[in-house]
């Protein structure tokens, strides 16, 4: 019996360190991951991508703290040629919240790499205040699309339905984290599809 003590002390220290290597190692491969430039997807056909998409995952973004469920994004083509952005959502005592904006196209005939602007629509086409809107994974069907920008702050998984197959969601949610992205923080958005009503 004494003599199995050092043995059994050996072993959980192994165990113990192995593991703390294996968590060193995925934060090493995080790092490096984070470090790589993140790419878009080749290219994307707008007239494919125009329409309803409802939000499914997401990283945590200060202006969407109101949102409890229900979460949706409406993408149309305007009279300029850009992209209206209608973004609603439920908060959590049943009110919408709607935030309209603009997608100016930076990479034309690829259009996978959009600055989005929700300045007031008067100045809306000064080239400040604008947030990157990448186009990261998507299937050719345009059923389902991981979007980000460039710093890895940002992240959503959108999806033509309301109820999408949990396995592509985390099929695009480990995409996600293959290309940099921090999940520890990443929210599963309420979907009970009910779409958001306009506030006008």
């Amino acid at each position: 019996m004494i003599k199995s003590l050092p043995s059994a002390g050996f072993n959980v220290s192994k165990i113990v360190l192995g593991g703390a290597l294996l968590v060193g190692l995925g934060a090493a491969t995080m790092v490096y991951a984070q470090d790589k430039p993140l790419n878009t997807v080749e290219k994307v056909e707008l007239d494919k991508y125009l329409g309803v998409w409802y939000e499914v995952a997401r990283k945590p973004l200060y202006f969407q703290n109101k949102c409890d469920r229900d979460v949706t994004a409406t993408y149309t083509l305007n009279e300029n040629g850009n992209v209206t952005v209608d973004n609603r959502c439920f908060t959590a005592d049943g009110k919408v919240t709607q935030s309209v904006g603009e997608a100016f196209v930076q990479n034309q005939p690829f259009n996978t790499k959009l600055k989005v602007s929700f300045l007031p629509s008067a100045i809306r086409w000064l080239p400040v205040g604008r947030g990157d809107y990448w186009v990261l994974k998507l299937d050719e069907d345009y059923q389902t699309v991981l979007v980000g920008e460039p710093k890895r702050k940002y992240m959503w998984v959108l999806s033509r339905t309301h109820n999408p197959d949990q396995a592509v969601v985390n099929e695009y949610l480990d995409y996600a984290k293959s290309v940099g992205y921090d999940l520890s923080d990443v929210i599963r958005t309420k979907q009970t599809g009910q779409q958001p009503g306009s506030t006008k």
